[in-house]
């Protein structure tokens, strides 16, 4: 009994387990952030006046000067070429008027997790208005490897 429990037991995870060839990724942790004419998003390394800060910008909006995501990513056995993050914007603009904007950026393949900023800053920013709604996705070419969205989205 215990032998053919070894058995299945083995036989399900080299089942489960996926190709060597096959392209993993996924979005692990999306952080949208507001930042100040100075470029900042907190006043110092704080988690807690960070947190303070980012309510502060969001209740004096004329500090704003950007808004930027911060992205952990990890993705394995994928062409450099082909590695792209993308975020997608919904927001409302000073007329009130739906927006829709979609920031992009290419990254290099790695078995580690790592770090991509994604900004929305200047003109495009203030065209823009508020931000609604977002979604991020990690692509391989035309395969979407993984995504987070607001709830709002």
């Amino acid at each position: 009994m215990r032998a053919l429990l070894l058995l299945l037991f083995s036989l399900g995870v080299v089942m489960a387990a996926p190709a060597a060839d096959t392209v993993t990724g996924r979005v692990i942790k999306v952080l949208p952030f507001l930042l100040d004419q100075q470029g900042r998003n907190a006043t110092s390394p704080s988690l807690f006046d960070r947190d303070a800060y980012q309510a502060f910008l969001r209740e004096h909006g004329t500090n704003v000067s950007a808004v930027r995501f911060d992205v952990l990513w990890q993705a394995t056995k994928a062409s450099e070429e082909n590695l792209k993050i993308a975020v997608e914007l919904r927001g409302q603009g000073t007329n009130g008027a739906p927006r829709l904007s979609t920031l992009e950026t290419n990254v290099a393949p790695s078995r580690f997790r790592h770090w991509a900023a994604l900004p929305l800053a200047g003109p495009d920013y203030q065209n823009f208005g508020q931000v609604i709604a977002w979604r991020v996705t990690l692509w391989n070419g035309a395969q979407l490897l993984g995504e987070q969205k607001s709830f709002l989205w």
